[in-house]
Protein backbone atom coordinates (compact mmCIF):
# COMPACT_ATOMS: atom_id res chain seq x y z
CA UNK A 1 0.00 0.00 0.00
CA UNK A 2 1.72 3.47 -1.26
CA UNK A 3 0.58 6.20 0.93
CA UNK A 4 3.77 8.85 0.30
CA UNK A 5 6.49 8.37 -2.44
CA UNK A 6 9.86 7.84 -0.84
CA UNK A 7 11.42 10.60 -2.94
CA UNK A 8 8.83 13.15 -1.05
CA UNK A 9 9.22 11.98 2.44
CA UNK A 10 12.18 14.21 3.63
CA UNK A 11 10.00 17.43 1.76
CA UNK A 12 7.18 16.10 4.49
CA UNK A 13 9.40 15.85 7.34
CA UNK A 14 10.55 19.68 7.12
CA UNK A 15 7.20 20.58 7.20
CA UNK A 16 6.31 17.95 10.01
CA UNK A 17 8.93 19.18 12.25
CA UNK A 18 8.32 22.62 12.00
CA UNK A 19 5.03 22.21 14.17
CA UNK A 20 7.27 21.07 17.72
CA UNK A 21 5.85 22.64 20.26
CA UNK A 22 7.46 22.96 23.67
CA UNK A 23 5.22 20.99 26.59
CA UNK A 24 3.62 22.30 29.20
CA UNK A 25 3.72 20.96 33.12
CA UNK A 26 1.87 17.95 32.79
CA UNK A 27 -1.71 18.19 34.76
CA UNK A 28 -4.29 15.46 36.25
CA UNK A 29 -6.39 14.93 33.33
CA UNK A 30 -2.83 14.58 30.94
CA UNK A 31 -0.69 12.29 33.73
CA UNK A 32 -0.25 8.85 32.37
CA UNK A 33 -1.16 6.01 34.94
CA UNK A 34 -1.11 3.48 32.82
CA UNK A 35 -1.12 -0.79 32.87
CA UNK A 36 0.14 -3.02 29.67
CA UNK A 37 -2.51 -5.83 30.05
CA UNK A 38 -1.53 -7.02 26.33
CA UNK A 39 -3.01 -10.66 27.02
CA UNK A 40 -5.31 -10.28 29.06
CA UNK A 41 -7.60 -11.37 25.54
CA UNK A 42 -6.11 -14.81 26.18
CA UNK A 43 -6.00 -14.79 30.16
CA UNK A 44 -9.82 -13.86 30.33
CA UNK A 45 -10.59 -16.78 27.98
CA UNK A 46 -9.88 -18.92 30.94
CA UNK A 47 -12.09 -17.68 33.34
CA UNK A 48 -10.55 -16.17 36.11
CA UNK A 49 -11.94 -14.38 39.13
CA UNK A 50 -10.12 -11.04 40.02
CA UNK A 51 -11.03 -9.66 42.95
CA UNK A 52 -10.17 -5.93 44.62
CA UNK A 53 -8.39 -5.06 47.15
CA UNK A 54 -11.11 -5.94 49.72
CA UNK A 55 -11.68 -9.22 48.35
CA UNK A 56 -14.27 -8.87 46.62
CA UNK A 57 -15.16 -10.37 43.21
CA UNK A 58 -15.17 -7.73 40.65
CA UNK A 59 -14.44 -7.03 36.73
CA UNK A 60 -10.59 -7.26 36.15
CA UNK A 61 -11.14 -3.67 34.07
CA UNK A 62 -13.06 -2.05 36.68
CA UNK A 63 -10.91 -2.85 39.35
CA UNK A 64 -8.17 -1.10 37.41
CA UNK A 65 -10.19 2.17 36.51
CA UNK A 66 -11.42 2.24 40.43
CA UNK A 67 -7.93 2.78 41.23
CA UNK A 68 -6.90 5.06 39.07
CA UNK A 69 -5.62 3.37 36.09
CA UNK A 70 -6.22 5.79 33.01
CA UNK A 71 -4.36 4.42 30.25
CA UNK A 72 -4.01 0.63 29.16
CA UNK A 73 -0.85 -0.05 26.20
CA UNK A 74 -1.20 -2.88 24.03
CA UNK A 75 1.03 -4.42 21.99
CA UNK A 76 0.71 -5.16 18.18
CA UNK A 77 2.58 -7.52 16.29
CA UNK A 78 2.03 -7.12 12.34
CA UNK A 79 1.41 -10.78 11.15
CA UNK A 80 1.41 -13.12 14.38
CA UNK A 81 1.23 -17.05 14.36
CA UNK A 82 -2.17 -17.26 15.82
CA UNK A 83 -4.50 -14.28 16.44
CA UNK A 84 -2.86 -13.28 19.63
CA UNK A 85 -1.67 -9.35 19.62
CA UNK A 86 -2.84 -9.30 15.83
CA UNK A 87 -4.20 -6.55 14.37
CA UNK A 88 -7.84 -7.83 14.76
CA UNK A 89 -7.49 -9.03 18.45
CA UNK A 90 -5.96 -5.39 19.78
CA UNK A 91 -8.49 -3.10 17.47
CA UNK A 92 -11.59 -5.43 19.50
CA UNK A 93 -9.69 -4.86 23.18
CA UNK A 94 -9.14 -1.68 22.32
CA UNK A 95 -12.48 -0.61 21.23
CA UNK A 96 -14.06 -2.20 24.43
CA UNK A 97 -11.22 -0.54 26.79
CA UNK A 98 -12.15 3.00 25.17
CA UNK A 99 -16.11 2.14 25.76
CA UNK A 100 -15.11 2.27 29.57
CA UNK A 101 -12.77 5.51 29.33
CA UNK A 102 -9.30 4.61 28.91
CA UNK A 103 -7.09 6.16 26.78
CA UNK A 104 -5.17 3.68 24.24
CA UNK A 105 -1.31 3.39 23.97
CA UNK A 106 -0.19 0.95 21.04
CA UNK A 107 3.58 -0.34 21.55
CA UNK A 108 4.11 -0.92 17.50
CA UNK A 109 6.44 -3.37 17.42
CA UNK A 110 7.25 -4.31 14.05
CA UNK A 111 7.63 -7.91 13.91
CA UNK A 112 5.67 -10.53 14.00
CA UNK A 113 6.67 -11.18 17.34
CA UNK A 114 8.13 -9.46 20.34
CA UNK A 115 11.06 -6.94 19.47
CA UNK A 116 13.44 -5.36 22.30
CA UNK A 117 17.03 -4.38 21.86
CA UNK A 118 17.71 -8.18 21.49
CA UNK A 119 15.04 -9.08 18.54
CA UNK A 120 14.30 -6.61 16.13
CA UNK A 121 13.10 -9.21 13.66
CA UNK A 122 11.72 -7.75 10.59
CA UNK A 123 8.07 -9.18 9.65
CA UNK A 124 8.09 -11.88 7.53
CA UNK A 125 6.38 -10.07 4.87
CA UNK A 126 8.88 -7.53 4.36
CA UNK A 127 12.15 -9.52 4.88
CA UNK A 128 13.55 -9.07 0.90
CA UNK A 129 12.37 -5.42 0.57
CA UNK A 130 14.70 -2.65 -0.60
CA UNK A 131 15.16 0.06 1.38
CA UNK A 132 12.41 2.43 -0.49
CA UNK A 133 9.35 -0.58 -0.58
CA UNK A 134 10.34 -0.80 3.59
CA UNK A 135 9.53 2.63 3.84
CA UNK A 136 5.80 2.50 2.34
CA UNK A 137 5.35 -0.44 4.30
CA UNK A 138 6.11 1.27 7.19
CA UNK A 139 4.16 4.20 6.34
CA UNK A 140 1.10 2.38 5.24
CA UNK A 141 0.92 0.17 7.88
CA UNK A 142 1.41 2.87 10.59
CA UNK A 143 -1.62 5.14 8.87
CA UNK A 144 -4.08 1.34 8.65
CA UNK A 145 -3.38 0.92 12.41
CA UNK A 146 -4.15 4.59 13.70
CA UNK A 147 -6.69 5.34 11.69
CA UNK A 148 -8.30 2.01 12.29
CA UNK A 149 -7.78 2.03 15.68
CA UNK A 150 -7.50 5.66 16.95
CA UNK A 151 -4.87 5.34 19.86
CA UNK A 152 -4.16 8.54 22.16
CA UNK A 153 -0.40 7.31 21.98
CA UNK A 154 1.71 5.28 19.63
CA UNK A 155 5.36 3.79 19.90
CA UNK A 156 7.33 3.84 16.84
CA UNK A 157 9.00 0.50 17.68
CA UNK A 158 9.90 -1.32 21.08
CA UNK A 159 12.77 -1.08 22.95
CA UNK A 160 14.11 -0.25 19.92
CA UNK A 161 18.14 0.86 22.04
CA UNK A 162 19.36 -1.13 18.40
CA UNK A 163 17.05 0.12 15.90
CA UNK A 164 13.89 -1.67 14.50
CA UNK A 165 13.18 -3.94 11.48
CA UNK A 166 16.57 -5.57 11.22
CA UNK A 167 18.71 -5.23 9.37
CA UNK A 168 18.35 -2.98 7.27
CA UNK A 169 16.90 -0.41 10.15
CA UNK A 170 19.52 -1.16 12.83
CA UNK A 171 21.26 1.48 14.47
CA UNK A 172 24.30 0.98 13.03
CA UNK A 173 22.42 2.14 10.12
CA UNK A 174 22.21 5.13 10.85
CA UNK A 175 20.37 6.96 7.90
CA UNK A 176 17.99 4.23 7.75
CA UNK A 177 17.16 3.67 10.92
CA UNK A 178 16.39 7.63 11.05
CA UNK A 179 14.41 7.52 7.86
CA UNK A 180 12.30 4.45 9.38
CA UNK A 181 11.70 5.96 12.53
CA UNK A 182 10.88 9.14 10.66
CA UNK A 183 8.50 7.70 8.40
CA UNK A 184 6.56 5.93 11.35
CA UNK A 185 6.21 9.41 13.05
CA UNK A 186 4.78 11.04 9.19
CA UNK A 187 2.21 8.48 8.66
CA UNK A 188 0.79 8.92 12.56
CA UNK A 189 0.82 13.01 11.85
CA UNK A 190 -0.68 12.53 8.72
CA UNK A 191 -3.28 10.12 10.44
CA UNK A 192 -4.39 11.82 13.62
CA UNK A 193 -4.47 15.31 14.88
CA UNK A 194 -4.27 14.43 18.22
CA UNK A 195 -2.51 11.03 18.67
CA UNK A 196 1.66 11.17 20.66
CA UNK A 197 4.33 9.69 19.37
CA UNK A 198 6.63 8.24 21.77
CA UNK A 199 9.97 6.53 21.08
CA UNK A 200 11.32 3.90 23.50
CA UNK A 201 14.45 2.71 24.87
CA UNK A 202 14.83 0.26 27.11
CA UNK A 203 16.89 1.43 30.51
CA UNK A 204 19.02 4.61 31.70
CA UNK A 205 22.41 3.88 30.45
CA UNK A 206 23.07 4.70 26.80
CA UNK A 207 19.53 6.91 27.02
CA UNK A 208 21.23 10.76 26.59
CA UNK A 209 23.28 9.08 23.32
CA UNK A 210 20.36 7.30 21.86
CA UNK A 211 17.65 10.54 22.10
CA UNK A 212 20.55 12.66 21.02
CA UNK A 213 20.82 10.59 17.91
CA UNK A 214 17.24 10.74 16.89
CA UNK A 215 17.05 15.11 17.90
CA UNK A 216 16.09 16.09 14.26
CA UNK A 217 12.70 13.43 14.39
CA UNK A 218 9.32 14.64 14.70
CA UNK A 219 8.10 12.52 17.99
CA UNK A 220 6.17 14.00 21.42
CA UNK A 221 7.54 11.44 24.60
CA UNK A 222 10.58 10.06 25.58
CA UNK A 223 9.94 6.64 26.89
CA UNK A 224 12.28 4.38 28.90
CA UNK A 225 12.11 1.47 30.47
CA UNK A 226 13.20 0.63 34.17
CA UNK A 227 13.67 -3.11 35.26
CA UNK A 228 15.84 -3.17 38.39
CA UNK A 229 16.53 -6.63 36.75
CA UNK A 230 18.15 -5.09 33.61
CA UNK A 231 18.64 -1.30 34.38
CA UNK A 232 19.72 -0.85 38.01
CA UNK A 233 19.09 -0.75 41.15
CA UNK A 234 18.83 3.11 41.99
CA UNK A 235 15.53 5.29 41.74
CA UNK A 236 17.71 8.23 42.17
CA UNK A 237 19.96 7.76 39.17
CA UNK A 238 16.49 7.31 37.15
CA UNK A 239 15.50 10.01 38.65
CA UNK A 240 18.95 12.14 37.53
CA UNK A 241 18.44 10.49 34.43
CA UNK A 242 15.08 12.06 33.37
CA UNK A 243 16.19 15.43 34.56
CA UNK A 244 19.17 15.27 32.32
CA UNK A 245 16.68 14.29 29.29
CA UNK A 246 14.42 17.02 30.35
CA UNK A 247 17.09 19.31 30.28
CA UNK A 248 18.42 18.23 26.85
CA UNK A 249 15.64 17.93 24.93
CA UNK A 250 11.81 19.54 24.57
CA UNK A 251 9.45 16.50 24.70
CA UNK A 252 7.93 14.59 27.99
CA UNK A 253 9.23 11.78 29.26
CA UNK A 254 7.81 8.85 31.19
CA UNK A 255 8.37 5.47 32.08
CA UNK A 256 7.10 2.83 29.56
CA UNK A 257 7.97 -0.15 31.02
CA UNK A 258 8.41 -1.21 34.68
CA UNK A 259 7.69 -4.01 37.15
CA UNK A 260 8.10 -5.05 40.94
CA UNK A 261 7.98 -8.25 42.51
CA UNK A 262 5.74 -8.85 45.84
CA UNK A 263 7.09 -12.32 46.08
CA UNK A 264 9.98 -14.49 45.13
CA UNK A 265 7.40 -17.43 45.10
CA UNK A 266 5.68 -18.69 42.22
CA UNK A 267 2.14 -20.01 41.79
CA UNK A 268 3.24 -22.13 38.77
CA UNK A 269 5.57 -24.77 37.44
CA UNK A 270 6.86 -22.18 34.99
CA UNK A 271 10.26 -20.25 35.60
CA UNK A 272 10.04 -16.66 36.81
CA UNK A 273 12.36 -13.89 35.98
CA UNK A 274 12.25 -12.29 39.31
CA UNK A 275 13.07 -15.00 41.88
CA UNK A 276 16.53 -14.27 43.55
CA UNK A 277 16.80 -11.60 46.67
CA UNK A 278 20.07 -10.31 44.30
CA UNK A 279 17.84 -9.13 41.77
CA UNK A 280 16.27 -6.52 44.03
CA UNK A 281 16.60 -3.26 45.45
CA UNK A 282 17.70 -4.07 49.13
CA UNK A 283 17.01 -2.91 51.98
CA UNK A 284 14.68 -0.38 50.18
CA UNK A 285 12.35 -2.50 48.54
CA UNK A 286 11.69 -6.15 49.76
CA UNK A 287 9.39 -8.50 47.41
CA UNK A 288 6.75 -8.07 49.72
CA UNK A 289 3.45 -6.53 49.40
CA UNK A 290 4.61 -3.19 50.95
CA UNK A 291 8.14 -3.18 48.99
CA UNK A 292 6.31 -3.33 45.66
CA UNK A 293 4.12 -0.71 46.68
CA UNK A 294 6.39 1.58 47.56
CA UNK A 295 8.25 0.76 44.73
CA UNK A 296 5.73 1.94 42.47
CA UNK A 297 5.24 4.91 44.38
CA UNK A 298 8.60 6.02 44.44
CA UNK A 299 9.05 5.60 40.61
CA UNK A 300 6.30 7.43 40.08
CA UNK A 301 7.76 10.07 42.22
CA UNK A 302 10.94 10.11 39.94
CA UNK A 303 8.75 11.22 37.13
CA UNK A 304 6.77 13.94 39.22
CA UNK A 305 9.87 15.06 39.92
CA UNK A 306 10.34 16.89 36.99
CA UNK A 307 8.35 19.28 35.09
CA UNK A 308 8.33 17.71 31.56
CA UNK A 309 7.43 14.07 33.50
CA UNK A 310 4.30 12.30 31.92
CA UNK A 311 4.00 9.30 33.54
CA UNK A 312 4.76 5.47 33.89
CA UNK A 313 3.28 1.82 33.09
CA UNK A 314 3.24 -1.07 34.25
CA UNK A 315 3.94 -3.92 32.27
CA UNK A 316 2.36 -7.49 32.79
CA UNK A 317 -0.26 -6.21 35.21
CA UNK A 318 -2.94 -9.00 34.04
CA UNK A 319 0.10 -12.04 34.16
CA UNK A 320 -1.38 -14.07 36.65
CA UNK A 321 -1.16 -17.85 36.54
CA UNK A 322 -4.06 -18.53 34.54
CA UNK A 323 -2.98 -21.65 33.14
CA UNK A 324 -2.99 -23.33 36.58
CA UNK A 325 -0.12 -24.59 38.99
CA UNK A 326 1.12 -27.45 37.14
CA UNK A 327 1.67 -25.73 33.96
CA UNK A 328 5.39 -25.41 32.41
CA UNK A 329 4.10 -22.86 29.92
CA UNK A 330 2.50 -19.96 31.92
CA UNK A 331 3.09 -16.90 33.18
CA UNK A 332 6.94 -16.13 34.46
CA UNK A 333 5.32 -12.91 35.91
CA UNK A 334 2.58 -13.78 38.33
CA UNK A 335 5.16 -12.70 41.06
CA UNK A 336 5.25 -9.14 39.65
CA UNK A 337 1.44 -9.15 38.41
CA UNK A 338 -0.76 -6.77 40.37
CA UNK A 339 -2.88 -9.35 41.47
CA UNK A 340 -1.96 -11.82 43.97
CA UNK A 341 -1.72 -15.45 44.25
CA UNK A 342 -5.82 -15.84 44.77
CA UNK A 343 -6.30 -13.21 41.86
CA UNK A 344 -6.90 -10.22 44.44
CA UNK A 345 -5.25 -7.06 43.55
CA UNK A 346 -2.15 -5.91 45.51
CA UNK A 347 -1.67 -2.44 47.62
CA UNK A 348 0.67 -1.20 44.61
CA UNK A 349 -2.62 -0.72 42.75
CA UNK A 350 -3.56 2.28 45.34
CA UNK A 351 -0.89 4.13 43.75
CA UNK A 352 -2.10 4.77 40.15
CA UNK A 353 -3.72 7.19 41.15
CA UNK A 354 -2.42 10.97 41.06
CA UNK A 355 -3.87 13.05 44.07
Amino acid sequence: MKILPPSLILVAFALVSCQKKVPEQPTKRDWVSAVDISQFPEISSSQPVFKDLQGSPKNFLDILQENGVNTVRLRLWVNPTGTHSGFLEVKNFAQTLKSRGFKIWLSLHYSDTWADPAHQVTPAAWQGLPMNALLDSVLGYTQKVVREIDPDYVQIGNEINTGFLHPLGSISNQNNFLDLLRAGCLAVRQSSNRCQIIVHYAGIQNASWFFQQINTVDYDIIGLSFYPLWHGKSLTELRTKIQELSSAHHQRILVAETAYPFTLDWNDWTNNLVGLSNQLILPDYPASKDGQKNFVRDLQGAVLADPKGLGFCYWGAELIAWKGPQSTTASVWENQALFDFDNRAVPALTEFGLD
